[in-house]
């Protein structure tokens, strides 16, 4: 009963990365690849899809995470507002940055986008990112996932007494490794080849269903006599 609840809640994750998160993420992208300079009278709503800058002052910068590094800076403007931006590497401008520096913000939906001082430029962690593929691959992560603890469960259900084959050795092992591998692997490649993320679905399905019927390789049975086994021993 718990896989089937495990199920249940996974087909929800599914179908909100499909119908949800991709699309946000997708509508977002594209704005953003569309959004051109403000013009000097742009009204608020206006301003919302168009890109504007500002002249800002950083106040400090720091540098948090053990593992996985995370760099901020903290920015002001000559009035009350401060705030603080993020970056997913030093490079090229963060490293650059000191307190009291004057740089130039670029802005897009209210959000800073871009930092610029004297030509070199670096985008924040608000920045929408072309990782299309990724959100496509983690729902598919989710709708095989969900898939296989369905079947799994309902056997158990079924017949109590016996679950074989939908045990976890050899079967669900080596299909819950192969679903993580199909979906990271095709969304890691897709997204490295920029291949639409529409591929992505099919191309796990297809590579989960070809590992999954490909036989498990068997142990050749050994051909020396037991006693030339005994002395390789």
């Amino acid at each position: 009963m718990v896989l089937i609840l495990m199920s249940s809640a996974l087909a929800v994750l599914c179908y909100l990365a499909f119908t949800a998160w991709l699309p946000s993420n997708g509508e977002q992208l594209h704005g953003y690849r569309a959004a051109g300079p403000c013009p000097a009278q742009a009204t608020a709503q206006v301003r919302e899809n168009c890109l504007s800058t500002w002249q800002i002052t950083v106040v400090k910068t720091e540098e948090t995470g053990t593992r996985f590094h995370l760099y901020e800076a903290t920015l002001k403007d000559e009035g009350s507002w401060q705030g603080v931006v993020s970056f997913t590497d030093q490079r090229p401008l963060f490293e650059r940055l000191e307190p009291g520096d004057q740089v130039t913000a670029t802005l897009w939906r209210r959000h800073i986008v871009v930092l610029d001082k004297d030509g070199v430029e670096q985008n924040t962690s608000d920045v929408p990112r072309d990782e299309l593929q990724m959100n496509a691959a983690l729902g598919m992560l989710a709708a095989l996932l969900a898939a296989q603890m369905l079947v799994f469960g309902a056997v158990r259900l079924v017949r109590p007494g016996s679950h074989e084959p939908f045990t976890w050795d050899p079967y669900g092992a080596r299909i819950l490794l192969t679903i993580f591998g199909a979906c990271f692997g095709v969304g890691l490649l897709a997204l490295w080849v920029g291949i639409p993320w529409w591929f992505v679905p099919p191309a796990v399905l297809v590579a989960c269903v070809a590992v999954t019927l490909y036989p498990p390789m068997r142990r050749r049975p050994s051909t020396l006599w037991p006693e030339e086994r005994r002395k390789a021993a």
